[in-house]
């Protein structure tokens, strides 16, 4: 345990003693949040299998099937069809949702803009923002924002500031969508169209159309040449190089919606729930402070600031392993295998749950406790390299991890140097989110000035 820090357990869902029925994931609050209706069981188990609605699906919590998975046989295991359903409608074939040769050729387009000396460039970008963050003494929604001080780094990081990325609106049409996602994955298991009829249905849908109209206009704009030396830039004209006209246009769209809405919401959430976990421990929040407050006296945006922030390092990346940005990512088998004790056949759907996996009982002690000690150096030199997954694993292993860890480090360093952050009396908090994980109805802090 971090040496001012009593023995701390975060919340979590409710656990019964055995499996949910299946059905129950489409009902009630199991519909609208991912990790909610696990039975104690399913932290101790080495696999979970189980039938949804056709569906063979296997869960591996063994941190040698899920390497066999993501690493050692992934060349067996692409995105499942149904997934790729529910993605088309807002971010299309860009990199998340594409497989094979078309995946590695995006890859490579734009690693080049995630390396490291790229990184170190932006930690400026990252700290002016979180400088014109909207704080001040009082309640204060920190999800709010975290999103905010995240979507203004991408949009300056990725798109040249364009104003169009960081609005009100934006933000609104951002969260529909993600919150309309339950409603479309049982319309698609059931092989359904995906046709909105509830009213967080079709603000879903109105969600998906802003933003692709949104970004197909920031994409044409820049057309034929692809205007500034930026990510967008780069991508557009390295695309247009090396497709077909028609096809090039459309990647841009749908690779510009991939990182405009990967690139800040996980990242906001990480925020969040670091913060979260430091109001309730003011003791570790005041030495992560004083850490930071070192940190930035030393340069207050220099490439090297990340490095100097050790013990929030392991504080956030203890706050992922509790509450990873996306609790479970999919695959679909396309030939026969074993994983472990468990066959799979062609077609079944293997579902990764960082969730779980970070939270097993096999794999970690005292598990739902938090503990940053666990990200020591020589904890971490111990550890399977597959047990801790907050960015994947394998070649998929997140092209912006780097990106987000500096990003977080940075924004954190910066708020936590100037406020102090404390919990609304009574208020609950819980997580919530079918694609990623928040705070449900944000997250109130009562802040006041160091």
């Amino acid at each position: 345990m971090a040496s001012t820090s009593r023995r701390f357990v975060p919340p979590h869902p409710p656990r019964n003693a055995g499996p949910v029925p299946v059905w129950r994931g489409f009902v009630g609050e199991r519909a609208r949040t991912a990790v909610y209706g696990w039975s104690e069981r399913a932290f101790s188990l080495p696999h979970i299998k189980r039938k949804v609605f056709g569906y063979n699906v296997l869960i591996p919590l063994e941190p040698d099937a899920v390497q066999r998975v993501l690493l050692d046989n992934a060349a067996n295991y692409v995105k499942p069809d149904i997934v790729m359903k529910l993605l088309r409608a807002t971010i299309g074939r860009g990199l998340l949702s594409s497989d094979g040769a078309l995946w590695r050729d995006q890859r490579r387009i734009v690693a080049a803009n995630f390396a490291p000396a790229a990184i170190d460039a932006l930690v400026p970008v990252f700290a002016r923002a979180a400088g014109a963050a909207d704080l001040e003494a009082g309640v204060r929604d920190m999800a709010a924002a975290a999103t905010a001080t995240t979507m203004r780094i991408i949009a300056d990081a990725l798109f040249a500031g364009d104003a169009r990325l960081i609005s009100a609106a934006a933000m609104d049409h951002i969260t529909a969508a993600l919150e309309g996602v339950s409603e479309a994955r049982l319309q698609a298991l059931l092989g359904l169209p995906l046709m909105p009829w509830s009213l967080k249905g079709k603000r879903a849908r109105r969600g998906q159309v802003y933003l692709r109209e949104t970004l197909g206009r920031v994409v044409a704009e820049r057309l034929p040449g692809g205007g500034p030396d930026d990510f967008l830039g780069r991508l557009i004209r390295a695309l247009f190089d090396k497709f077909p006209d028609e096809e090039a246009l459309a990647l841009a769209v749908d690779n510009a919606a991939t990182f405009y809405l990967a690139g800040h919401e996980t990242t906001a959430n990480a925020i969040t729930w670091t913060l979260f976990l430091l109001a309730e421990q003011p003791e570790l929040q005041a030495e992560a402070a004083v850490e930071a407050a070192a940190a930035l006296a030393a340069g207050e945006d220099d490439a090297d600031l990340p490095e100097r922030l050790p013990l929030l390092r392991r504080i956030l990346e203890e706050s992922m392993r509790l509450y990873p940005p996306v609790p479970r990512f999919d695959r679909q088998a396309l030939a026969a295998d074993r994983l472990g004790d468990a066959a799979v056949a062609a077609g079944d759907i293997v579902s990764i749950w960082p969730w779980l996996i970070h939270r097993h009982r096999a794999l970690w002690d005292d598990p739902d406790a938090f503990d940053p000690e666990r990200f020591r150096p020589e904890a971490k030199a111990g550890r399977h390299r597959f047990q801790y997954l907050p960015f994947g694993g394998g070649p998929r292993l997140c092209v912006g991890a780097r990106f987000a860890t500096a990003e977080a480090l940075t924004v954190l360093a910066h708020w936590l140097r100037a406020w102090s952050f404390a919990p609304v009396p009574g208020r609950e908090v819980r997580p919530s989110g079918m694609v990623t994980l928040r705070p449900a109805g944000g997250l109130p802090l009562v802040l006041a000035p160091r």
